[in-house]
């Protein structure tokens, strides 16, 4: 049973490589999706694991041993075996947990600061100047969906490049790429 449980927390160790496959071989929208996808999955397997792992160690407790009871049978590997394997898990969770939450709150500072950047430069339909000596361009998601760009940036491209740069960043909006980058970031954090 524990080798069952370890299983999908060594599979993200092989998602790399997998993604790299998925890359070569799928059209760039689809690849996105099957490794969006595959990262959440990983992701919610990771966690349930290490939710079990920390429910076997429970369940060694005398307070929780008494519902171990309630299912028969119920087999679980040596103390020496599972109480340290509980205790890791717990740390694993926590540490998951942590990160999770600090890059969530780093992504909201993060798009709150670029949206408050956004709203001093000068707007021209979804396009936005920032006044900046740093060459950068980026698709602010929300409601409406902004392109923001320095003048720095502005100054580097001639006509046509900033027309592609332009319908570049529109197609990040427009295929909602913030989502699949948010997904995958959160997902990683769910893996010790």
């Amino acid at each position: 049973m524990i080798a069952l449980l370890l299983l999908p927390l060594l599979l993200p160790i092989a998602m790399p490589a997998l993604a790299r496959r998925a890359l070569d071989r799928l059209a760039p929208a689809d690849a996105l999706w099957v490794i969006t996808v595959s990262a959440v999955v990983l992701a919610g397997c990771s966690l349930a694991a290490l939710g079990a792992f920390v429910l076997t160690g429970l369940l060694k407790l005398p307070v929780f041993a008494a519902l171990g009871e309630l299912v028969h049978p119920l087999r679980t590997a040596s103390d020496l075996l599972v109480v340290p394997l509980a205790a890791t898990s717990v740390g694993g969770l926590a540490v998951c947990a942590w990160t999770l939450v600090r890059s969530v709150l780093r992504q909201l500072r993060a798009f709150r600061t670029a949206r408050t950047e956004a709203g001093h430069g000068p707007a021209a339909g979804d396009l936005c100047v920032v006044d900046s000596p740093r060459p950068d361009a980026y698709a602010l998601p929300g409601r409406p969906h902004r392109i923001v760009v320095t003048t720095a940036m502005l100054r580097s491209l001639d006509a046509a490049e900033r027309e592609a740069l332009f319908a570049h960043e529109r197609a990040h909006n427009e295929a909602g790429h913030h989502f699949f980058l948010a997904a995958a970031e959160l997902a990683a954090h769910c893996h010790p």
